[in-house]
Parts: C-alpha cells; structure tokens; sequence
C-alpha cells in the first residue's frame, strides 16, 4: 500500500504542481507582451487558468503526502515536517499572492490594454518564491535528511 500511496503522491506533484510552476512563470512574460493583441490577452487568460485549475488538482498532493508518510510511519520526522510547512508556505503564497494578481493584472489588461511592468515583476517575484519552495519540497523528499527509512 505504501508503494501505491508514494507512485499517486508523486503522480499528483508532477502532474499538478509541474503545470502551475510554468504557468505562473510563463505568466508575468506574457503579460508584459499582451499589449491589447487579443491573442495575448487569451495567453494571459489561460496561463490564468491553468494555475487556477491545477492549484485545485495540487491539493491532492499534501493529502496523499500525508497518508504516505502514515503509512511509512515517518509523520514525525523533521524532513516530513519540514516539507510541509514549506508546503503549506507555498500553497499561501500561491493562494495570496500569485492567483489574486494574476487575476488582477488580466483585468487591467483587459480594460487598459497594458499592465505596468513593476506589477509583473512583482508578481514574477511572488512566482519565483513559489516555485523555490516546492523546490526546496523536492530536493527535501528526495534527500529525507535524517531518515531512517533508507534513501
């Protein structure tokens, strides 16, 4: 049972978290390059999307993470707790940061035509924060410092 938990936690973090971390990277680009082309603005719509809809399907990540680490017995080692915390700060900056501007800089870019660049700068920022946190998630799942259930 362990082995299928960890396959579909896997599964879930690169087929949902893989799609938003590009997404949100390809997103503040191509806004600054939209300009009032039409299709531009629909690039911008669906890179919005994308992240919109896979950050709902990435919740499946944390619960099947979850049920594998009790299954592995690990919920109390440092790397798991670690993960997710960072988990938890990634999906908040996700939630409160990366989504909430996008949807702001794709209304003024609909309205206005343009968007200001320190606005897709900040919000690249808040993307690149996202992406170094799940990173960090990554690197932390595969090196399990600390762990005693082998590498």
């Amino acid at each position: 049972m362990t082995k299928f938990l960890l396959s579909l936690h896997v599964l879930a973090a690169i087929v949902a978290v893989g799609p938003v971390t590009v997404a949100a990277s390809m997103f503040p680009p191509a806004a600054r390059r939209a300009h009032a082309a039409e299709a531009g603005v629909g690039t911008v719509r669906l890179l919005h999307r994308i992240c919109r809809v896979y950050a709902g399907i990435g919740i499946a990540v944390p619960v099947l993470g979850i049920a594998t680490g009790a299954a592995m017995g690990v919920l109390g080692d440092a790397w798991l707790t670690t993960s997710m915390a960072l988990t938890a700060a990634a999906a908040g900056v996700l939630a409160a940061f990366v989504l909430p501007r996008q949807g702001e800089l794709l209304e003024e870019l609909t309205a206005q035509g343009s968007v200001e660049r320190r606005a897709t700068a900040q919000l690249a920022m808040f993307t690149g924060i996202f992406n170094l946190l799940w990173a960090t998630v990554t690197v932390l799942m595969i090196v399990r410092p600390g762990s005693t259930t082998g590498a």
